[in-house]
C-alpha cells in the first residue's frame, strides 16, 4: 500500500459530492511522475478513486470498466453509486486470497426518480478485500489517511454548497499531503452536482 504512495478524499455537500486525489507516483521516497491521477469517472454523476499499488490501479480500473459496460448493456441504464460500490466490493472479495493492494473510494449522486425525487449524495470506501463503509460526511484512503482524517474533522461542515465544498476538500487534501512524504505534487478535484461536473487541478508543494 505504501510502495507508490498517494491519497484520495471524498466529501458530501448539499446535493453535491466532491472527490479529490494527489498526483504523485513514486517508488517509496523516489518520485517517478507528477501526473498520476487516481480518480476515474464511471458516468457523469459517479467517480471513484483508487489509491494503492499503481499496477493494481490500472488492472482494477480496466476490469471495472468492462464490468460497468456489461451492466450498461444488460440493464440498459446507468449504474447507481450504491450498486457500483457493491460491484467494486465483490470484485475485491473475489481476489481476497491474493488481493488488489487498493482501498477504493466511491462518490456519486443517484439519479432522481419518481419514488425518490431528491436522492441523497453517496460516498463509500472499503478495505483491500471489499469491506464497505458508507460515511455521512467524508471518506479518506491512502498513505495520508490519518492526516486527512484530522484535517477533515476540523474543516467539514454539513450542507456545504459546491463552491464551499470545493474549498473544504481542497484545503483538506493540500494540508494533509504536505504532512505525508509519499503523497502530494499537485492535486485534482472533481465537484459533482446534478447538472454538471467541475474539475480543477491544484498546484502544491513539489519538494
Amino acid at each position: 500500500m505504501e510502495l507508490n504512495g498517494g491519497s484520495v478524499v471524498a466529501m458530501i455537500g448539499k446535493d453535491c459530492v466532491a472527490i479529490a486525489s494527489d498526483l504523485r507516483l513514486g517508488n517509496q521516497a523516489v518520485g517517478v511522475a507528477s501526473n498520476f491521477d487516481k480518480v476515474f469517472p464511471v458516468n457523469d454523476k459517479l467517480y471513484y478513486g483508487l489509491p494503492g499499488l499503481a499496477t493494481d490501479v490500472y488492472t482494477l480500473k480496466e476490469h471495472l470498466r468492462f464490468r460497468v459496460n456489461m451492466y450498461r448493456m444488460k440493464e440498459e441504464r446507468e449504474i447507481t453509486p450504491k450498486t457500483f460500490t457493491h460491484l467494486v466490493s465483490s470484485t475485491l472479495y473475489e481476489k481476497r486470497f491474493g488481493p488488489f493492494f487498493i482501498e477504493p473510494v466511491v462518490a456519486g449522486l443517484p439519479t432522481p426518480t419518481e419514488l425518490d425525487p431528491h436522492p441523497k449524495p453517496f460516498i463509500s470506501t472499503m478495505d483491500t478485500i471489499g469491506c464497505i463503509t458508507t460515511p455521512k460526511d467524508f471518506a479518506v484512503a491512502g498513505t495520508a489517511a490519518d492526516k486527512l482524517y484530522g484535517v477533515a474533522e476540523g474543516l467539514w461542515e454539513p450542507d456545504l454548497e459546491p463552491e464551499d465544498l470545493f474549498e473544504t476538500v481542497s484545503q483538506t487534501l493540500l494540508n494533509a499531503v504536505d504532512r505525508d512524504a509519499l503523497s502530494g505534487w499537485g492535486a485534482v478535484v472533481h465537484i459533482i452536482t446534478q447538472d454538471k461536473v467541475i474539475t480543477r487541478t491544484l498546484r502544491a508543494r513539489m519538494d
